[in-house]
């Protein structure tokens, strides 16, 4: 074993691992093993890793959860697997009204459900007016 490879050990160890992130000893926000989020933050290349391991969580969450939209149009399958990713699946699930009428294709009652949510109405009005255009209408919308 190489110098690297034997630090790299040893750093392990002391430092242990955690896959969540926690305050460390100084109260600094940290994850894994001991990477310092407030000061080293994360590179392009790791956020990009990030954030395909969470789409795809979320598009299997949708899919495995309600199989119906494999036969959506892409926009509008878009749109469900963009309210997974921001509100995980519980939240979508609680979408009771809407996802019936999105599984109905009745498209214009969907939007107009969404829109009369919380998300839409607080959390996210700018996101979910785009999201109900896009789910009414079946086009991108930028």
């Amino acid at each position: 074993m190489d110098a690297l490879a034997k630090t790299a050990a040893l750093i392990k160890k002391e430092e242990g691992l955690r896959l969540k992130v926690y305050p460390d000893s100084k109260n600094i926000f940290t994850i894994g093993y001991g990477r310092n989020l407030e000061s080293t933050g994360i590179s392009l290349q790791e956020a990009e890793y990030l954030f395909q391991n969470d789409l795809n969580n979320a598009y299997l969450a949708v899919i495995n959860n309600l199989p119906w939209t494999k036969q959506l149009d892409e926009v509008r399958l878009s749109v469900i697997v963009s309210m997974c990713f921001q509100m995980g699946i519980g939240g979508l699930l609680n979408f009771v009204m809407t996802l019936p009428l999105v599984k109905a294709k009745r498209y214009k009652e969907a939007a107009n459900q969404m829109l009369k949510s919380k998300w839409a109405k607080e959390d996210s009005p700018f996101r979910a007016a785009r999201a109900a255009a896009m789910m009414e209408t079946g086009e991108w919308i930028k």
